[in-house]
């Protein structure tokens, strides 16, 4: 015998699977447009998958765009700084509230007649500079020896040598031919310039030079990084899309990247390009003409 449980599965089974057909009519003459036959089971899938493709596309908006700004409670970029300065200054603080409480337990100590103990700051410890003797190893001066004769030929050493390079005279190749929307002030942290281009416009490297870094980061998305001679680093962010790796040698005028919107210090499709030099950032527009 069949049990009422089987039946009941047996029941939903064939609910599921009983095929319907929707006929599409003319209002106005009745006339059959089109058919279609559906099942439940087909119905509940069709909905199913849609559902998943909604969620799915929501989640991408929302993770990959900036669309995730819009939440309420979503910390934006600037946001995001913020709370890392703030994170920065409370450690500092609290060490200082540290270093204070022990000061003032130190002093409770000796007042009782105890001896102070927990020197977070102590620095008797450091030797005197001048009491520190450095003896040169055999192995030491080998190897300064090896150095010594590999760089004697290297022009930046020579350079190094007869003074600081004039960089007026050197010749920098324009990165990419736009307008300046915003100018080099350190003051404000901007080190460098940001210059609006045609779209898919080609970034040049500005002179000779090694790739130090190629990559993409939160903040300024696609970013690298040339080493020139005497000192000298050129920086270009915000890129759609980078042409060279780490380690590669390019010459003047090499196309590099392409100008794009990507990171988050971003409003728009632009290069940020930035001169440093001996550490220091330079103003470009000194250099190059834009």
């Amino acid at each position: 015998m069949i049990k009422n449980s089987d039946k009941k599965r047996w029941k939903l089974l064939r609910k599921l699977t009983n095929k319907y057909r929707v006929v599409l009519l003319n209002e106005d003459t009745y006339e059959e447009v089109g058919t279609m036959r559906l099942t439940r089971l087909n119905l509940f899938t069709f909905a199913g998958i849609v559902v998943i493709l909604l969620v799915a596309i929501v989640y991408s908006l929302v993770a990959y765009t900036d669309i995730r700004e819009l939440i309420p409670g979503y910390p934006d970029a600037a946001m995001r700084q913020h709370i890392r300065s703030n994170a920065m200054k409370l450690d500092s603080l609290e060490y200082e509230q540290s270093i204070r409480d022990q000061y003032f337990d130190n002093l409770n100590r000796i007042i009782s007649g105890e001896a102070p103990e927990n020197f977070m700051n102590d620095t008797t410890g450091v030797s005197n500079q001048q009491e520190i003797a450095f003896h040169r190893s055999a192995n030491d001066s080998l190897l300064r020896r090896q150095v010594e004769a590999e760089e004697q030929f290297r022009l930046n050493v020579l350079e190094d040598q007869n003074g600081n390079l004039n960089l007026y005279n050197m010749h920098f190749f324009t990165p990419v031919t736009g307008i300046v929307t915003r100018e080099f002030d350190p003051v404000a942290g901007h080190y460098g310039i940001d210059l609006v281009a045609a779209p898919d416009e080609v970034v040049n490297a500005t002179l000779d030079g090694t790739v130090i870094m190629s990559t993409w980061t939160l903040e300024t998305g696609y970013v690298i990084q040339i080493q020139h001679g005497n000192e000298l680093i050129s920086v270009y962010k915000h890129n759609a899309a980078l042409f060279k790796s780490v380690g590669q040698e390019v010459v003047a005028g090499d196309a590099i990247a392409i100008v794009g919107n990507s990171g988050e210090l971003t409003t728009g499709p632009h290069l940020h390009f930035e001169l440093w030099h001996n550490r220091a950032p330079l103003n470009p527009a000194d250099y190059i003409v834009f």
